[in-house]
């Protein structure tokens, strides 16, 4: 058995891999909103654009299983379950009241009516377990998958520790169900009254929590050790084959494809970070990008939307070559947006608003981990994994953060085997746990 670190560093707990990723799930978004707005009405270039994104919408899904994945991992017992929520609640909220009231000022602008309960509704995010039609989208309306979230939120306290004491076959039983129960739910929406079928399947919190589940069953087994997925080439290159090959298989059967799809590669990602293995998602480029997806997400559809409506090209979209050229500009106006939405309120609220996190006592290592020859820690830099030698980095150092806050990761040696450990067991590691 191969055991993982659990996170020991602050960059470590925010798995660079992973925030690359949330690039990538932001862009499948961002393609298939371009589709459904009709921007590109050139032939050829609207083949390629429906071709590429026309399955752009499952990126909200990679959205909920990276979500419950990240936080189990950086979830530490022993954290209060108030201070996890605020933390959440410093995440989301100041992104969200902000662009909130951008949206209404745009609707505003245009004369567009504006629905009192829909507006609070969106507000107070509970928007999503109202199935009437138009409610769910309202205002900023990609805010309805914020609505899951904080559902999500409120109830990972409440269920991880009964999750850190299940048996692994439990999580695995978790992990296998999920596509099934996903595949099982297009006959099941036909229970439902007509009109509900869209709110149930793709918005209703009860059943997205489902593909959160699976994120948070797969980070507790990898957290264990337990974990037994391709490494990332692989499951790269698995993830590529289910996306082409999605374009002949039946719609209903998309989403289970791509949930196995997206559960294979987050936690191969996870992996080689913690492992100190190459990863093309531990770019700096790219884990920039992944910490403004978030702000990304909430301004990229109100901004075309409003820019298109201005323009005389809502609905019809812009002829020729135009087309491509104007999506290149949104997302570079969209991210100059999110870049600064990032910047100027969502960091400076976290850091106002987010509870600071409790730091352990420092336990001490037992005689059989300096005898028994603890494994070196590791410090990730590009890639490449190096050994510290004495008197270097190690696990707590104020250094150990500043390292890998500048392009690497620090990954904590285990103790060495024999110090009491009963099997079945997460390993545990020398040094303090995170203190983000």
């Amino acid at each position: 058995m191969t055991s993982v670190p659990t996170p020991a560093s602050p960059a470590l707990n925010r798995l660079p891999s992973l925030t690359g990723l949330r690039w990538i799930a932001a862009m499948l978004v961002f393609g298939y909103h371009v589709g459904t707005m009709r921007i590109v009405t050139q032939p050829d270039a609207k083949a390629v654009v429906d071709w590429l994104f026309t399955l752009g919408l499952s990126g909200v899904q990679f959205f909920f299983i990276l979500s419950g994945f990240v936080l189990v991992w950086s979830t530490r017992d022993g954290d209060r379950r108030r201070d996890f929520w605020r933390r959440r609640l410093a995440k989301i909220y100041p992104n969200h009241v902000l662009t909130w009231a951008a949206a209404l000022l745009v609707m505003w602008w245009f004369a567009d009516p504006v629905v009192p309960r829909a507006a609070l509704e969106n507000l107070f995010l509970v928007q999503a377990w109202d199935p009437t039609p138009g409610y769910f989208y309202s205002i900023n309306n990609v805010s309805w998958s914020l609505s899951c979230e904080l559902f999500f939120y409120l109830c990972l306290p409440l269920v991880l520790p009964a999750i850190r004491r299940a048996h692994s076959g439990v999580l695995w039983a978790v992990v296998v169900a999920v596509p099934l129960v996903i595949v099982a739910l297009w006959p099941g929406q036909q229970l439902l009254p007509e009109g509900s079928n869209w709110w149930f399947t793709q918005v209703f919190p009860l059943v997205r929590s489902t593909e959160f589940w699976l994120g948070v069953a797969a980070a507790e087994l990898l957290r264990r050790g337990h974990w037994r997925g391709p490494g990332l080439p692989l499951a790269s290159l698995l993830f590529v084959v289910v996306w082409v090959a999605a374009h002949w298989i039946p719609a209903e059967m998309w989403a289970a494809l791509l949930s196995v799809a997206y559960i294979l590669v987050i936690p191969a990602a996870a992996r080689a970070d913690v492992q100190g293995r190459w990863s093309p998602w531990r770019h700096r480029t790219l884990i920039w990008l992944g910490e403004v997806s978030f702000a990304f997400y909430l301004v990229h559809v109100l901004v075309m939307m409003t820019v298109l409506r201005l323009t005389g090209h809502w609905g019809v979209g812009l002829p020729g070559w135009s087309g491509p050229l104007a999506v290149l500009g949104f997302l570079v106006l969209n991210l100059a947006l999110a870049a600064a939405l990032h910047r100027f309120v969502e960091t400076p609220m976290m850091r106002r608003l987010a509870p600071r996190r409790r730091t352990p006592p420092v336990p001490a290592a037992p005689d059989a981990a300096v005898r028994g020859g603890a494994a070196p820690d590791v410090v990730v830099r590009g890639g490449a994994p190096a050994g510290v030698a004495a008197g270097g980095v190690r696990p707590g150092d104020a250094a150990a953060g500043d390292a890998a806050g500048s392009g690497g990761v620090t990954v904590p040696g285990p103790r060495a085997a024999g110090g009491g450990r009963r099997a079945g067991l997460p390993v545990e590691y020398v040094g303090p746990r995170d203190p983000h």
